[in-house]
Order: structure tokens, then sequence, then C-alpha cells
């Protein structure tokens, strides 16, 4: 018999390409979960048994589990700066998605279940400057992490250990670092800075303008990790014996100036920049530590971020160039 998967978020953009693996593996059954209605789904395979309902709900995460062998929880409400320090509380709300879906799991009998969390867990006082140390795992504590959003994927990775102790739960935990590529958000309020930017540089040469907006002064620096190395980086994780937590990022720190360089170059023009100061930053400065997940389980990233925009810039450029299936992408849900 096929083994059977649940992705929850499936409608969305990690959610949608790692239902995309397996699928293309032909050799699971998989059950998608999102809140999302269908049509606004970033990827959708009709084979797929395909819902469309809450699972901060414990009786929908009940219906979806139901002779499940594995859950991967992508499911969150969440999106760029803009929105994350602006909807705390809505972010905070999908706590309930991975407690009920913990709880599901149990009653249901779920073999694995592998918990998408985020560097937003890491302590601030440890990103308070440009070109940061790597975050290594064990700097999320003390704990002080971005409010709201990074509150709750603390307190949600705390749920997955004490399951795993309680309850004998195998249990996998990655945080993700600024995960980018085709088929995600680029514009509508919740998309992050290497869409968000590709996107206003195609703007601006399409509509012949000289400048840009810039949230900040640009010199904030992030590492970015390109979605195909964060599926094959999930995919070592959730395979592996080991349940403590595993960063998932790139070691490719840059300034969000540096960025903007490179999908210039892509663009072959350069932009005025207008830095609106007044924008949500985040922290000043944060990158990933894969000294962990190397030495354990041999993964690294393997595309370069200059590799990674030039397929994203092209991705973005034909979804507006074409029109087709714009909103999907574009409009927040």
């Amino acid at each position: 018999m096929k083994q059977k998967i649940l992705i929850a978020g499936a409608g969305g953009f990690i959610g949608g390409h790692l239902v995309k693996y397996f699928r293309d593996k032909g050799k699971y059954d998989i059950v998608c979960a999102d809140i999302k209605p269908l049509e606004y789904w970033f990827q959708l395979f009709d084979n797929n048994k395909n819902f469309s309902l809450d699972l901060k709900d414990y009786e929908n995460c009940l219906k979806v589990s139901k002779d499940i062998d594995y859950i991967f929880n992508m499911a969150c409400n969440m999106g760029g700066m803009g929105f994350i320090e602006n909807n705390k509380a809505e972010c905070m709300m999908s706590v309930l998605i991975n407690a009920n879906l913990l709880r599901a799991s149990i009653k249901n009998k779920v073999k694995k279940y592998l918990f998408s969390s985020s560097a937003c867990v890491y302590n601030s006082q440890k990103q308070l400057k440009t070109f940061v140390p790597g975050l290594k795992e064990t700097d999320a504590y003390p704990a002080d992490p971005e409010d709201g959003y990074g509150w709750e994927k603390l307190f949600s990775e705390r749920m997955c250990r004490h399951f795993y102790e309680d309850f004998g739960l195998e249990t996998r935990v990655i945080r993700y670092h600024n995960v980018y590529g085709p088929m995600g958000t680029f514009d509508g309020g919740r998309e992050k800075a290497p869409a968000a930017l590709c996107r206003k540089i195609i703007e601006a040469v399409n509509k012949d303008k000289k400048k840009i907006d810039v949230w900040g002064d640009g010199k904030q620096t992030r590492s970015f990790l390109y979605i195909d190395d964060c599926i094959e980086g999930t995919l070592k994780v959730f395979n592996s014996k080991f349940y403590e937590v595993f960063n998932v990022g790139s070691e490719e720190q840059v300034s969000i100036n540096q960025m903007i360089e490179m999908i210039e170059e892509i663009a072959n023009q350069k932009f005025e920049k207008n830095y609106q100061l007044d924008k949500p930053k985040g922290v000043r400065g944060r990158c990933s530590d894969n000294s962990l997940i190397r030495s354990k389980l041999g993964w690294d990233n393997k595309t370069t971020l200059k590799e990674g925009l030039q397929k994203t810039y092209k991705w973005i450029d034909e979804q507006i160039k074409s029109g087709s299936n714009i909103d999907k992408f574009t409009k927040s849900h």
C-alpha cells in the first residue's frame, strides 16, 4: 500500500512545492489542506485529495489526518515583515493549527510529524547589527523572538518536543530562513524582500521609471534560501533520526542594497532608491549557521542568491506580462 501524506498549508508557497515533489515521486497518496479557497492555491493538483478548511478547528484536523502516516505542517498565517509586524494576534492564532494537528496525530496514530518553524524565533539581541554571525540553533534561548509570529513559532516548537517526550510522536522541526523562488507571493502585502524587489524593478522597467521604493535604509542584512534547496533540506531533516531543531537556510548574508544590485544586474538597469525609513524593517541583521545540519545530515544549500534571483525574476516577469493566474499570487487571503 502507498504511504499517506498530509500536507497542511498545501495551498501556500513551500507547501505547494512539497506537494509537487511527492506527486512527482508517484508512490504516495497525498492529502492537501489549506484555509484558502482552491482557486487561490499556488499549486493545485486534481489527483490529490484537496480540502479547503480551517485547521485551527480540531474536528477538521481529525478529518484530514485520518489514516495518515506522515504530516508536514506548513500551515500558518504569515507573510513578509510588513504583514508580520502589523498582524501579531493573527500570526499567533496559528498556534491552534499546530496544537490541534498534534492532538489529532496522537488520536489517529500518525507515525511522524514535521513542523515548519522560522528564523524569527531567534533572540533579537543577537540581531542588532548588520552582518551578524550566523545564528546557531542554540541562539533561540534565552527567548526573545520576533513579537507575535516568532513567539508562536517558538511555542509550537516546544509543543512538538513535548509531544515526542510525553506521547512518543516522532516530531521533526525546521527553522526556515527567508525562503524564496517561483510560485510564491510577489505583491499584495505578504510578499518577502526578494519577490518584492524583483517585482518593483520589473514594474519600473515596464513603466520606464528610474526610482524604486526600498523599505528601510537598505543596510539591513539577511540570508535567503532558494525553494529547491528548501525542499531538499526539509526531506533530509524529515527522514533523519534526529528530533532536535535544525536550521534550513543559507549562509550567504547580504544587505538589501546588495540584493538590489544583483537584481539590477539581472534587469541590466540601475535605479535611484527612495529609502522609506518609516516602513517595517525587522531585525538589523540575520543569517543562518548551517553547522549542525551540515555535520549531522550532510546538507547545505546549493543555489547562490544570484542564481535564485535570476529564476525568480524571470518567473515574476512572466506572471506580470501574461496576467494569467496573477490573483492567486498577489491577493492576500
